[in-house]
């Protein structure tokens, strides 16, 4: 579904954002949405290694 929207959709976004949350808040959202994703991420990753190693076990 994120994948769709494009250049015009993500002003929306960040304006509609804006409007919520304001301008001091912005930032703070901005930088615990990214530590969530990197969070994700890596777990996601782990994982992924975690199956591997137990394919090769097998």
């Amino acid at each position: 579904m994120l994948a769709n929207i494009g250049i015009p959709g993500l002003i929306i976004l960040l304006v509609i954002t804006l409007i919520i949350f304001g301008p001091k808040k912005l930032p703070e959202i901005g930088k615990a949405s990214g530590e969530t994703i990197k969070e994700f991420r890596k777990s996601a990753n782990e994982l992924h290694n975690d199956d591997v190693v137990k394919d090769k076990n097998q």
